[in-house]
């Protein structure tokens, strides 16, 4: 949880949870493959996220979960990814630990969404969000504290909160590896 202020609010059990941050490999360079969450759900509905979800028994761990949740929520197959590592947890005042697992995905694959959970996907080339001009910060309020919160518009389609902060992290772990 990045602001300290949000830590009373965290319900007493953090949640182990996991996405993929799915890099496509096109031709033109890569793109980050967004879903779009279906209307009628009772959380967060209509957002722009990652696949993912919450760890369930059987997983191994954050790689599993993420592939697990990839494959029920749009289809995409494990044969087409493949994990390069994962980025520093992120806590959300839902109580959720997310691990966001990075992996380049093939292209060639084909996607079957679960509609109760996807309304559709999208692609963003990693190049715009890589691009300081396209990151916005807002102010929101949460149970009153004011708190800046990272936001990205690519063609109408908006993408803030976890998801953007996740690829926030993801934009400074590559400037790092840079260096």
């Amino acid at each position: 949880l990045d602001d300290e202020r949000l830590r009373p609010l965290l319900p007493p059990t953090i949640t182990p949870a996991a996405v993929l941050v799915p890099l496509v490999d096109r031709a033109a360079g890569l793109t980050v493959l967004l879903t779009e969450r279906a209307t009628d759900l009772k959380h967060h509905a209509g957002q722009v996220a990652f696949p993912g979800g919450r760890r369930e028994a059987p997983d191994s761990g954050p790689v599993a979960t993420a592939l697990r949740e990839t494959e029920e929520e749009i289809g995409l197959a494990s044969r087409h990814v493949e994990v390069v590592g994962c980025l520093e947890d992120y806590i959300v005042v839902t109580g959720y630990r997310i691990t966001p697992v990075v992996a380049l995905v093939r292209p060639g694959f084909d996607l079957a969404l679960d509609l109760r959970e996807v309304a559709g996907t999208f692609e963003v080339p990693l190049s715009f969000v890589l691009d300081p001009c396209n990151l916005r910060w807002i102010e929101r309020h949460y149970a009153g504290v004011p708190l800046n919160v990272a936001e990205f518009d690519y063609e109408g389609r908006r993408v803030w909160g976890a998801t953007a902060a996740m690829l926030v992290g993801l934009v400074r772990h590559l400037d790092r590896s840079r260096r």
